[in-house]
């Protein structure tokens, strides 16, 4: 397969990470004869730097053209003023507006090696495998703001094709898995979320009868993730609601530096990214957990260059790496010596190699 793959590695530690996984990326085209370019681009604060926005025209122009787009993180305390008119986070804001991309995919999957280094016990992680499908475009953050010296508002507006499209994205995948869907909202509170359930119900009912529906309070669900969490297969919910729910998952797999997330619209394309930040405390001292942006290499493949084998060869590769006890300092028990970035790609290399 011919390919072509925009990367944009964005700030801090978002270089590191990227470039373990172009080395995957480059081990996968040579394992399977495929020919993949690569071509980088400015994204966030970087870009902001060089050309004073967050998202250059070029940069879009190039993941336009490209078949999927790879990123690795955006901000640190260089463009913190809450109060700058250009901030990096506007340039993740902007490159999923322009290439339509409405559906964000979070997988959460515990993998035994890593129980000790979740805050939750051991028992509650058997079994964890789960995937959290935000809506990426609606909702408070994107809806008008208002800023005046004694008050302030915030917008949440949803459409009933937003809504729609969504729950479609989730619902499908839940037919490809344990045919369970739990739609969280707020219903008892907002008129927004009084619609999503509404659409969702008839949207279900009409399309997925075969999947298994319910709903939930978004307060009602961060207790369940933490008390149950095995008994989720796929949950969707609106953009905020997503936002903190995924970051609370992440710690069931121990770390942020262990979640991938996909990107996608009704197309093929997608941007693939992991969930954590550009971690400005330990950018450069090659120690970063290149692992979440690896398995995000995997969801590329799978998703928007339909390479399963591939996909599943890299997520088997990572979890060899860590049967190994390659970790991290985000993964490493008290007391045991921390792998570097460059050591962790190497493992996941070595697995690629053996498998």
């Amino acid at each position: 397969m011919r390919a072509g793959i925009a990367v944009l590695p964005g700030d801090g530690i978002g270089p590191e990470v990227v470039a373990e996984a172009r080395r995957v990326l480059a081990a996968v085209a040579d394992r399977w004869g495929h020919a993949f370019t690569l071509r980088e681009a400015l994204i966030g604060g970087a870009a902001i730097d060089a050309t004073g926005t967050a998202l250059p025209d070029e940069t879009l122009e190039i993941s336009r053209a490209a078949d999927a787009v790879l990123l690795g993180a955006v901000g640190g305390p260089k463009w913190d003023d809450p109060r700058g008119k250009v901030r990096p986070e506007q340039g993740l804001l902007a490159i999923r507006k322009g290439l339509g991309l409405y559906a964000n995919m979070r997988p959460v999957a515990v993998t035994p090696k890593l129980a000790h280094a979740s805050p939750l016990r051991p028992d509650l992680l058997a079994g964890v495998d789960l995937v959290v499908v935000r809506e990426l475009t609606g909702g408070i953050y994107f809806g008008q703001k208002v800023r005046e010296k004694d008050h302030a508002s915030d917008l949440c507006l949803y459409t009933v094709p937003e809504v729609e499209r969504i729950v479609r994205t989730a619902a499908r995948l839940a037919r490809g898995r344990r045919k369970k869907l739990t739609s969280v909202d707020k219903a008892n509170v907002l008129e927004t979320s009084r619609l999503w359930r509404e659409v969702t119900e008839r949207v279900m009912k009409q399309e997925f009868p075969d999947v298994a529906l319910s709903h939930m309070l978004v307060d009602a669900c961060a207790m369940h993730l933490i008390r149950k969490p095995a008994d989720f297969d796929v949950i969707v919910t609106e953009n905020m609601f997503g936002d903190i729910l995924t970051d609370e998952a992440s710690m069931l797999a121990g770390s942020m530096g262990m979640l991938p997330s996909a990107s996608l619209g009704d197309g093929k394309r997608g941007l693939y990214e992991p969930i954590h930040g550009s971690a400005p405390d330990i950018a450069g001292k090659g120690i970063a957990n290149p692992y979440a942006t690896i398995l995000s290499v995997a969801m590329l493949l799978r998703h928007s260059l339909e390479l399963e084998t591939e996909a599943r060869a890299i997520e088997a590769a990572v979890g060899k790496a860590i049967d190994r006890g390659v970790l991290t300092g985000d993964l490493a028990a008290a007391g045991t010596k921390a792998a570097s970035t460059e050591a962790a790609g190497d493992a996941v290399l070595e697995a690629l190699r053996q498998s």
